[in-house]
């Protein structure tokens, strides 16, 4: 499955050819952080596609976090531009919106308020 996930990121992510065995380390963490995540009984065959894509989009989260940072900088009239990282927090709402049927509860409690 691990290749399945990595064929799938690259097609939904910009990923440059310096960057794909980083991309396949993440695509590996991906899959094994949302195998452990599943709720009992359920397994990354039993969710079908969702699975794979769901870890595709996880792993781009972490390779788009991982291009955060400064990516220009002058000193002349002192210019300095940085990602902001958004793509990355939309790339993990996607792999949790993809596969939140099949995952855990994510220890939300709702306790009540008094009166």
């Amino acid at each position: 499955m691990e290749e399945e996930i990595y064929q799938l990121a690259r097609q939904l992510g910009e990923v440059s050819e310096g960057e794909e065995e980083t991309l396949r380390t993440l695509c590996a963490g991906a899959e094994e952080e949302l195998r452990l995540r599943l709720r009992s009984g359920c397994t990354p065959e039993s969710c079908g596609k969702c699975f794979p894509l769901a870890a595709a989009w996880l792993a781009l989260a972490g390779l788009e976090g991982l291009r955060g940072g400064v990516t220009d900088f002058s000193a002349g009239d002192m210019r300095i531009s940085a990602r902001s990282g958004e793509g990355s927090a939309w790339y993990y709402a996607q792999a949790q919106r993809t596969l939140s049927p099949y995952l855990e509860d994510d220890g939300f409690c709702f306790r009540g308020v008094r009166g």
